[in-house]
């Protein structure tokens, strides 16, 4: 896919060697934009495998609005650098609990007792691309500062905006800080994966996805197998089919995945 390799191109090429919390440096690149048209392919990268399986079972995990990894660790072990069996397995309100159980106080005005209720912004997202289509408030915030000492990783694919234009649903995603060799092809896959089940659901076309990542960045010891993927040429793109079933419903088996041509698995150490 030639926006991905443009963007480790670009970082390659302009990066600047930058030190973080994890003790491996990295080439990082502030602001970078792309965008991919998901009428014209899945966006699943060709110049290395991607696990398309463990893209599925991982969005259908924030989709279970889950604050441990028990039951995703079933079916990939991708989080399991972030938490352990001592832990529990736990990480905490991120992700998709923050999607499907925003936390919402609210004083009864009787009682004055604090209630909490729970905001299922998916559900608030639907509504508005079913509903309201023409609506620029389409949002759906994965970044909550009152979590931030209590979760595992603080989220990195923040928030993102549904956009209806000419009977096409697109989304835009802002990142915070993007690992580009491993973390990157899993979030676009995951996104263009949610938009088409979204898309689906609501009778629309397949728009654009558009990604900007605010700390776009290649650790150092990633850039031997980055530039490999340079070296490589891209395949044509798969494409994904999903069972015709209410959004909620939908459940791994109705996932598939078409002609799938890709080059070898690159492996990549994690960054913690």
């Amino acid at each position: 896919m030639k926006s991905y390799l443009d963007l480790v191109q670009h970082v390659l090429d302009n990066g600047t060697l930058k030190k973080n919390r994890t003790g491996t440096d990295t080439l990082m690149s502030f602001g970078y934009h792309y965008k991919v048209d998901l009428s014209k392919g899945f966006p699943l990268l060709t110049t290395k495998k991607v696990f398309f399986n463990s893209v599925i079972r991982e969005l259908l995990w924030y989709l279970s609005g889950e604050t441990h990894i028990r039951n995703l660790r079933q079916y990939t072990k991708i989080w399991d650098a972030w938490t352990s069996e001592d832990k529990n397995w736990e990480v905490g309100k991120m992700y998709g609990y923050q999607w499907v159980n925003w936390e919402k106080f609210t004083e009864d005005k009787d009682t004055g007792k604090i209630r909490k209720e729970y905001i299922n912004q998916i559900d608030e997202a639907l509504k508005l691309i079913k509903h309201n289509p023409d609506s620029r408030r389409i949002i759906v915030s994965a970044w909550n500062p009152s979590v931030l000492d209590q979760i595992a990783l603080p989220s990195c694919h923040a928030f993102f905006i549904f956009s209806v234009v000419n009977n096409k649903l697109n989304c835009h995603l802002t990142q915070r800080s993007g690992d580009i060799a491993l973390g990157i092809p899993f979030n676009l896959a995951c996104y263009a994966t949610l938009t088409q089940m979204i898309a689906q659901e609501a009778n629309l076309d397949l728009g654009e996805f558009s990604h900007y990542i605010n700390d776009a960045h290649i650790y150092v010891n990633h850039i031997d197998g980055m530039k490999e993927q340079l070296k490589r040429e891209p395949y044509t793109l798969p494409k994904l089919t999903i069972q015709k079933k209410p959004f909620w419903e939908l459940q791994f088996e109705d996932f598939e995945l078409h002609d799938y041509k890709h080059h070898p698995v690159i492996k990549f150490p994690v960054a913690v």
